[in-house]
């Protein structure tokens, strides 16, 4: 049985290993540029009011700087416009530099001397992602910064009225959280942008307090979404290199129709394209040029400020982060009027298609395309040029002479930017007033491009395929081939829209003749969320894309499209399989959370299972037994799926609502267009499905875990073993009662003026020891009875006990030195593993609080709000009194038949409210611990 344990949990371990490689490497190489600094970079420290300075001791506000500007800085007179960066968890105030010296290289060519006062918050690297506790105090800080930067302006004839917002992970939550405070001034901030800041939910909620700062941001915009209309957020995620935080929770959780939010995908950012990780996303100088360039436009002529009109920064966000067409809303169209009377530079095409290659020669050239023989054939006109210049380049032609266009019309706004072409499709359903298609293919700089146009039928260019199932393990593989008659074609994947799945695309290409083509563009399509991913190749070609989602869909209205800009008179077979590595990966990308939480199952049965044995045979079993039988999908997960299809009747829901009990934890949806209800975010149901794969993988972490704990332990015996004398007593290393008294009460003590946390790690420590002790007991019993001439020959005589209950009844009397005593140390040894086992949770979990308490020493000895503060009392209480507790007294104790039955109901509790809250974890097992403890009392 042993043996068969192992090897389904080493099957499950190599599954979760094949899970974390592809979540961790099995993503695209990082192909962004670093951006580097030309000059040393300084960062001039902002006096803050001595009021701020002493409430906010370890964060500071700064000024960045490079080489003269810094020195024309110096003494912060300031004239530019006021943007703010904010680090995130454990992130640098100097990570600015990025953002701020493209500023000041940009700034050197722009007219008139308009430049950016780049700022940045020290917010002592903080772990805020882990520990929610200084979120609101980052937020009170940040909102006394903005009020100091103002101040800096004061001298100037227009001072700025705003300061742009720059947030990096959870500086992006906590700009957004400038607005639940109660004093702050909402036209102080009339822009944000975040990067790669999880805004719908946190990555691992460990703390309360995190929790409460998500709810009180979430109803803020959500219920106060009309008065917030005005304020402009983008929200920019990573994308599959950033396995810190999923790109799904980068999607504002706002009201649908909202015009001034927008959330999307950094692989889906024209002239960016590429995918970043949760750092790089900071200095991906393809990203800060697309940022940079976006704030140059929002700059009023007349203010030299940042523009208050929420319109035009949509334009401008839409422009260089969603489509990059030939000019923003608003500006005057080319018409080039006074270019489209010569004759002599006109082409009126006939054909199809059309594919132009200019000459090295600069000319004047113009190509016309009649509509009126065209409408009821086709629907669509497709044009694209490799010249990426965006510039008018396509219009329609409202009034002809014989020969050339007298009046036109710009139709160029719809152009779309590609990495190696742009590209406009126009129906042909909008074009009623126009009667002819003009196309500039001029070139008066000499530059060679290339124009391929054609007329479609969307109708006959799109296919569709259904993808295989995610259980086919990629034995079965969906293809269609597309004969190439055009330039564009759309292959929808039926039945593509769930987070889990995860497929192997494949796209071959052959073309009957060799010759020079443009570039092929495979573009992966969601088209609920702006997640765009895009692979450039040349044809003929074999090319493999992951085709992937990172936001599910889950009414199966619509699905993935893949979009194919192709070469004609080529073929294209398109190959799907489902790929296992990425469907672990991408489980474990969106339900990573819940596998601590079948851990904590996991071992919390196994201590169950300990006591249950101890009641049947007053004996525990082995360790590696009882946390392999840890794994009992049927008495957890069902119960669970029960419940959870019974809170789906509305009629349930109520009384469940009336007996005030909370609400199950479940994934968050992670789509922004979703009809919100009461504030509340709706939530993925497709992780209950996978929760035996999940429970899996959290008893394959259980299950290895208390196996290296227990070689820990051997180890480190082994080494100490010289430091102690041997002992041959099962109560070495226990404590008297004043001892435990004394040190509960200086426990205590320790953790309400410092560190909950503290007092936690000091007590496991404490009880680790008495393991230790156990294990060199054993050690040196076995030892010793190996040595000493045993006086019965029980095996000779055939008198062999089989029956551990008389055995143990017969080693009630047994001397020190027997196979009995050896026997009682290792009973207590196992019980005692288990229990450390179960005691590392807790530690784990209050493992950030303690971290932070320790970065901030020098400022404070106290950790205020402490997480810990709850339970460190009984928690502490529990292990010091367990130190002591042994198979003899859980035996004769009246408790122990109700204390073995309180696992299994409180590990179906747990799976069902702990997924989102991990820190309950802890109450859960106390509701464990406290009866064990009592069974060693009475």
């Amino acid at each position: 049985m042993t043996l068969g344990s192992g090897a389904f949990y080493c099957v499950a371990l190599g599954l979760l290993a094949l899970g974390l490689r592809e979540l961790l490497t099995g993503c695209e190489e990082n192909r962004c540029s670093m951006t580097y600094m030309f000059e040393y970079p300084e960062y001039r420290r902002v006096a803050l009011p001595r009021r701020v300075a002493r409430l906010y001791p370890a964060y500071g506000l700064y000024l960045y700087g490079e080489g003269v500007y810094a020195q024309e800085t110096r003494a912060l007179k300031l004239t530019g416009a006021p943007v703010l960066f904010l680090p995130g968890n454990a992130g640098s105030y100097k990570q600015a530099r990025s953002l701020g010296s493209v500023a000041l290289r940009k700034a050197e060519n722009m007219e008139g001397g308009l430049h950016f006062n780049v700022f940045t918050v020290d917010f002592n690297e903080e772990l805020v992602a882990l520990y929610g506790g200084s979120l609101l105090r980052q937020t009170h800080f940040l909102h006394e910064s903005i009020k100091a930067i103002l101040r800096l302006y004061k001298h100037l004839k227009n001072p700025p009225q705003s300061v742009v917002l720059v947030g990096h992970s959870m500086g992006g939550v906590v700009a957004r959280a400038l607005f639940t405070l109660p004093r702050f001034n909402t036209n102080l901030v009339g822009l944000i942008l975040t990067q790669a800041s999880p805004h719908l939910a946190p990555v691992l909620a460990l703390d309360p307090y995190l929790l409460d700062f998500y709810s009180a941001v979430k109803q803020k915009w959500l219920k106060q979404a009309n008065k917030l209309r005005n304020i402009t957020v983008l929200s920019v995620g990573g994308g599959y290199r950033d396995y810190q935080v999923r790109s799904g929770l980068t999607s504002l959780p706002c009201p649908p129709g909202d015009p001034n939010k927008l959330s999307l995908v950094a692989t889906a950012v024209p002239r960016t394209w590429v995918s970043t990780d949760h750092l790089s996303i900071v200095w991906c100088k393809e990203l800060v040029l697309a940022t940079v360039r976006a704030f140059f436009d929002l700059i009023d002529p007349e203010t030299r400020q940042f523009t208050d009109d929420p319109e035009k920064k949509m334009s401008v966000l839409n422009h260089h982060f969603v489509r990059h067409p030939v000019r923003m809303v608003g500006e005057t169209p080319d018409t080039s009027i006074s270019t489209l009377d010569f004759p002599e530079v006109w082409s009126e095409v006939n054909t199809l298609r059309l594919a132009y290659s200019a000459p090295k020669e600069g000319q004047v050239k113009y190509f016309m395309f009649a509509l009126s023989s065209r409408r009821k054939a086709y629907s669509h006109f497709y044009c694209r040029s490799s010249n990426l210049e965006m510039s008018s380049w396509v219009y329609g032609c409202v009034h002809k002479n014989v020969s050339s266009c007298v009046r036109a019309v710009d139709l160029s706004m719809g152009t779309e930017l590609l990495p190696p072409y742009k590209v406009l499709i126009l129906s042909l359903s909008d074009l009623s007033s126009v009667t002819h298609l003009v196309v500039s293919a001029s070139n008066l700089n000499g530059r060679q491009f290339t124009v391929e146009c054609e007329w479609q039928r969307q109708e006959s260019h799109t296919l569709s395929v259904p993808v295989p199932h995610v259980l086919s393990f990629g034995l079965t593989v969906s293809d269609v081939t597309v004969n190439s008659s055009g330039l564009l074609h759309t292959v929808e994947l039926q039945h593509f829209h769930q987070g889990y799945q995860a497929f192997r695309v494949n796209v071959a290409s052959q073309c009957k003749v060799h010759k020079e083509r443009l570039s092929n563009v495979y573009r992966i399509m969601a088209p609920w969320f702006r997640e765009d991913s895009l692979t450039t190749v040349s044809v003929p070609s074999v090319t493999e894309i992951s085709g992937m989602v990172h936001t599910s869909r889950p009414d199966n209205t619509s699905a993935v499209r893949l979009q194919l800009h192709t070469a004609p008179n080529c073929q294209y077979k398109v190959s799907i399989r489902t790929s296992l590595p990425r469907v672990l990966g991408q489980i474990l990308r969106f339900c990573g959370p819940m596998v601590p939480v079948y851990t904590a199952v996991t071992l919390l049965l196994a201590c169950g299972g300990q006591l249950s044995s101890i009641l049947k045979s007053r004996r525990p079993a082995d360790m590696s037994q009882v946390v392999g039988k840890g794994l009992q999908p049927h008495k957890v997960n069902l119960p669970v799926y029960v419940l959870h299809v019974l809170l789906s009747c509305s009629h349930f829901q109520e009384v469940w609502s009336t007996l005030c009990l909370p609400s199950m934890d479940v994934l968050p949806a992670s789509f922004p267009d979703t009809t919100f209800h009461e504030g509340m975010v709706p939530v993925e149901e497709w992780p209950h499905l996978l929760s035996p794969l999940l429970y899996i993988l959290g008893a394959a972490v259980a299950y290895w875990g208390s196996t290296v704990l227990c070689l820990i332990m051997r180890l480190v015996s082994l080494i100490l073993a010289p430091l102690h004398r041997p002992s041959v007593s099962r109560d070495c290393g226990t404590l008297r009662p004043r001892t435990q008294l004394l040190i509960t009460l200086c426990l205590t003590v320790i953790g309400g003026t410092s560190c909950g946390a503290l007092s936690v790690f000091a007590a496991f420590l404490l009880h680790l020891y008495r393991v230790l002790r156990l294990q060199m007991t054993e050690r040196s019993l076995s030892h010793m009875l190996n040595l000493a001439p045993r006086k019965h020959n029980e095996a000779a005589n055939g008198t062999v006990d089989a029956d551990s209950l008389s055995r143990s009844k017969e080693c009630n009397g047994a001397p020190l030195l027997s196979e009995c005593a050896v026997q009682e140390v290792r009973d207590d040894l196992q019980l005692h593993l288990c229990l450390s086992a179960l005691f590392t949770l807790p530690v784990m979990l209050s493992a950030p609080s303690l971290l932070h308490w320790i970065r901030n020493l020098r400022y404070s000895t106290q950790l205020d709000p402490d997480p810990c503060w709850p339970y460190v009392v009984p928690l502490v209480t529990v292990y010091i009194l367990l130190i002591n507790c042994n198979t003899l007294k859980l035996c004769s104790s009246k408790l122990l038949p109700l204390t073995s039955c309180l696992p299994l109901p409180l590990a179906v509790t747990m799976v069902a409210f702990s997924p989102l809250h991990l820190y309950r974890v802890t109450y859960f097992l106390l509701l464990t611990l406290v009866p064990l403890a009592s069974c060693c009392l009475l």
